[in-house]
């Protein structure tokens, strides 16, 4: 997941870094962290960004893998996945009951026009 910023007349590459949209920290925390109070969500949430590449592509993932990626035990993974789909902020495929599931991340911020466009 490298990234490649533009440093004068160089290239250079950024494998660690995150590129959020404003969107996540500046509607999305607040709304789950402090209207919902539901902390763990978000932590998923930007686990799955980061999985997903800020919602490009779905991603398969344990609720072991997420539990160790965030720190969460398993059943607040639960929890905090069963939130994101009622808020529809995320989409859910599992081939059966016993598989990984397949997440996808729903920005639907980006598909609303800009404020001020026509």
């Amino acid at each position: 997941m490298a990234r490649t910023a533009i440093v004068g007349d160089s290239q250079v590459n950024h494998p660690d870094r995150v590129t959020l949209d404003a969107y996540v920290l500046d509607s999305l925390m607040p709304d789950l962290v402090g209207h919902d109070r539901r902390p763990s969500a978000m932590l998923v949430f930007l686990y799955l960004w980061r999985r997903t590449r800020g919602g490009a592509r779905p991603t398969v993932v344990s609720l072991r893998m997420i539990a160790d990626g965030t720190g969460l035990a398993k059943r607040s993974v639960q929890t905090a996945l069963d939130h994101l789909r009622r808020r529809d902020l995320i989409g859910v495929r599992r081939p059966n009951a016993t598989a990984a599931s397949s997440l996808t991340l729903r920005c639907h911020w980006r598909d609303r026009p800009a404020a001020g466009a026509s």
